[in-house]
């Protein structure tokens, strides 16, 4: 139910002079709980973003009769009439959930919230709601990312992220802007480093950014984590779920349980966090053990988030956050190698594992910020200071080191300060001006020893400074035009150290141990984006796009694999990723679409290649250039019946002669490591009654074939054929009462028997395991 309350003497009809200026204000909420971020509008009069707790102000310069619109992330939009203003006004107002849609309001792109039809780029947003109905079918991140972000590679539903990239590029995790990610040595476990149950959104900017720098040549992922969802001054909610599989039951089954705690308190406000979940055994579609590698059966994992907000006076806060992630696999199965050639899946049998238990250690991050919105002359300034370790541990390499096994872990420490600043330079009714600026620090100290403490990568120190200006305008109402630059210094200090003998499987030397003289690497890099975008009509509003990525390459498999007994004789320049972008938006009625095509080249790339000749992988640095398009709807057909859908497509290719062009017969297609099959999503929301919703979701990965066989009849590491597969997901939620819900979700409906598309094009017999068949998520959530 959508509700409008206007309070006070403000609303009249009368006469008013053209020069006089009226306020709205109030606070937007859902069913008595804040909606933060909320976009309220007058057409040709004002915009204005509700902060983090729902309150917003709006001046307008019209009399009337007026058009306030309210949007938010995750609510079905409500548009109020107003015949006449004659005075400031408050107008408290109610949104109605909605299923994910098109028009949010972000932070990532810019550093501040922004209405997203508003960002000269191409960008996904996760909402709380939908969130919460991923979480009802599987908590796994990279299987809600895989979900509902076109672009974003499939799901192996494993604890590492390998092959998932944006658009064929590394990217850059973040936790509200705190990077969870090392260019250093992408060990790619790093979505899995926060429960999405403490999450408000999250935020993709697909394409190379220049806004965040280091790291994120392929674009972010950043995680936007909760804020009070009331102004009581005790609130709470409680989380339970089973899960198992549905094919055979037994030793399957494994639970989830959270708890929160929320509210505000006069000027302190708090959201406190637990979480503990154990997965079962997970099962395919035969009701096989999958395969334990990385496997997310019998994993135990925890979280403990706290955010604790003070607000000493009304345009200044002062912010302390803390999260803690651990995810292990604590299994009772040792892996039973799949036969690639044959299509025989890898399995396991009853046994105790090699090694210590892999997954995510630990992941801690302490993060401070501070927040003055009108420091002088209305210019905001936001102040950050964090810390984030983590500890990754992986799965044990038989025979590889020396002619014995070998388990590896990654270490990861940062340090980081932040200074942004905004200042609105031109504030009128047909042009706006707004100047962004400040920078960056980070201090990263990554790593990849044994866990018997011989070093496999030495640790790597880096020192990056980054200062950047953003400029941002909005010409005759409608044209919206923005350039920044970024300069990029990076000093990265390695001690001398010894590399491993590295053998094969009967134990001969492929690469010799000797001694590496270490040193400093230093980089410099000035990066540019530019953007217009023209949104006068909703029916049309296109957009094209310019923006530079940066990313020292993953310097530790380089230093690892050295050939050379010098750091400074090993190629570790940079990759700068050149993006071009166009696109448009559509909004007509109750239907919503987003179509893009990019094109991204660097001078030099990173991509690990397969050599038969060793059994190894080794990076190649030549030439890239990936292309694609992706497009995204939306359409309401009733408030009852929503319906959904997307599409993505991206290619690549390396320039082996280094020539400039990609059609030679020498030149190769990006592997599967890089570029993932085509993929469709689509949805069906349906509410038969208020309380009552079920939702259909489909995820289709395409076929990709790019290689031949090599003399042995199979594919190189990296380079198998993709054979398409598609999957639905079920989920049906209840209303038992206001603040309790039951939800009961089917993962794989139709137990679909397949290889995800990681087993496919991996090619390595430990990994060649199914997907999961058909299992069964039943929930209660009870708030109070």
């Amino acid at each position: 139910m959508k509700k409008v309350c206007i309070l006070g003497s403000g609303l009249f009809i009368g006469t008013m002079t053209a020069a006089q200026s009226v306020t709205i204000q109030g606070s937007v909420k859902q069913q008595n709980k804040v909606v933060p971020y909320a976009t309220l509008s007058i057409k040709g009069a004002g915009k204005t973003t509700a902060d983090q707790n729902g309150q917003y102000r709006l001046v307008s310069e019209k009399t009337g009769p007026v058009q306030l619109e309210a949007s938010a992330a995750g609510y079905l939009p409500q548009f109020i009439k107003i015949p006449m203003l004659a005075q400031d006004t408050l107008i408290n107002i109610e949104l109605a959930a909605g299923e994910n849609s098109l028009e949010e309001v972000i932070v990532s792109a810019t550093r501040r919230p922004q209405d997203i039809r508003n960002v000269v780029a191409s960008v996904s947003v996760v909402n709380h709601a939908t969130l919460q109905k991923e979480i009802a079918l599987n908590p796994d991140p990279s299987t809600i990312l895989a979900n509902q972000v076109p672009g974003f590679g499939p799901t192996a539903q494993t604890g590492n992220n390998v092959g998932q990239n944006l658009r064929g590029r590394p990217m850059l995790v973040m936790i509200d802007g705190v990077s969870q990610s090392s260019p250093l040595r992408n060990a790619e476990v790093d979505l899995r480093s926060v429960d999405p149950g403490v999450l408000q959104q999250i935020e993709v900017i697909k394409g190379a950014t220049a806004i965040y720098g280091n790291g994120a040549a392929g674009g972010l992922v950043n995680y936007t984590t909760l804020v009070p969802g009331t102004a009581d001054r005790f609130a709470g909610k409680t989380q339970l779920n089973l899960n198992g599989s549905l094919v055979n039951l037994k030793n399957s089954v494994g639970g989830r349980i959270s708890q929160q705690f929320y509210g505000k308190l006069n000027q302190f406000d708090y959201v406190i966090s637990g979480m503990y979940e154990q997965t079962g055994e997970y099962k395919d579609a035969d009701g096989d053990i999958v395969g334990p590698n990385y496997s997310l059966g019998e994993t135990d994992s925890y979280n403990a988030f706290a955010k604790l907000g003070y607000t000493p006076v009304a345009n200044q806060r002062l912010q302390l956050i803390y999260n803690l992630y651990s995810s292990l696999q604590n299994s009772n199965f040792t892996l039973v190698n799949g036969d690639i050639a044959n299509g025989k899946k890898a399995t396991g049998v009853l046994g105790k594992p090699a090694g210590i238990p892999t997954g995510v250690k630990y992941n801690h991050n302490l993060h401070l910020t501070y927040t003055i919105d009108s420091l002088f002359k209305n210019t905001s300034l936001t102040a950050d200071a964090y810390y984030e370790t983590r500890k990754d541990i992986f799965y044990v390499s038989v025979g590889r080191f020396d002619g014995g096994d070998g388990q590896s872990l990654a270490t990861n420490d940062k340090k980081g300060a932040r200074l942004f600043l905004h200042t609105p330079v031109v504030q009128g009714t047909t042009a706006n001006t707004n100047l962004s600026y400040g920078f960056d620090f980070l201090n990263d100290k990554t790593a990849q020893p044994l866990v018997d403490g011989r070093t496999w990568v030495p640790t790597m120190n880096m020192n990056n400074l980054a200062p950047f200006v953003q400029a941002d305008a909005t010409l005759f109402r409608h044209l919206i035009a923005k350039a920044g630059f970024r300069y990029e210094k990076v000093n990265i200090a390695v001690d001398d150290y010894q590399t491993l003998r590295i053998t094969n499987a009967s134990g001969a030397t492929i690469t010799p141990s000797f001694a590496v003289t270490g040193g400093t690497l230093k980089y410099d890099a000035r990066l540019f984006n530019a953007g217009l975008k023209y949104n006068q009509w909703a029916i049309f509003s296109p957009y094209v796009s310019f923006s530079q990525g940066f990313s020292v390459m993953d310097i530790g498999l380089a230093l690892r694999d050295a050939k050379v007994n010098n750091i400074n004789k090993i190629n570790t320049d940079a990759v700068l990723v050149n993006n071009y972008e166009a696109g448009f938006d559509t909004r007509i009625r109750n239907l919503q679409l987003t179509i893009s095509g990019y094109t991204s080249t660097s001078r030099l790339g990173i991509e690990v290649v397969y050599d038969p000749a060793t059994d190894l992988f080794n990076t190649a640095r030549n030439p890239e250039k990936i292309y694609g398009f992706e497009a995204a709807a939306q359409y309401t057909v009733s408030p009852q019946l929503q319906l959904g859908a997307s599409y993505s497509y991206t290619e690549g290719k390396r320039d082996i002669n280094d020539n400039g062009k990609y059609n030679d017969k020498e030149d190769k297609y990006l592997n599967g490591r890089r570029i993932a099959p085509p993929k469709i999503t689509g949805m069906v929301s349906y509410t038969p009654l208020t309380d009552l919703n079920f939702t259909l979701y489909y995820t289709g990965i395409g076929s990709r074939n790019r290689f031949d066989k090599n003399d042995k009849g199979v594919y190189n590491g990296n380079e198998g054929a993709v054979k398409a597969y598609n999957l639905f997901n079920l989920l049906g939620s209840y209303a038992v009462r206001k603040n309790t819900r039951i939800t009961l979700g089917v993962d794989n409906l139709f137990n679909e028997d397949y290889f995800p598309a990681r087993a496919q094009w991996f090619m390595q017999p430990g990994f060649y395991s199914k997907g999961r068949g058909r299992s069964v998520n039943v929930g209660i959530t009870i708030g109070y």
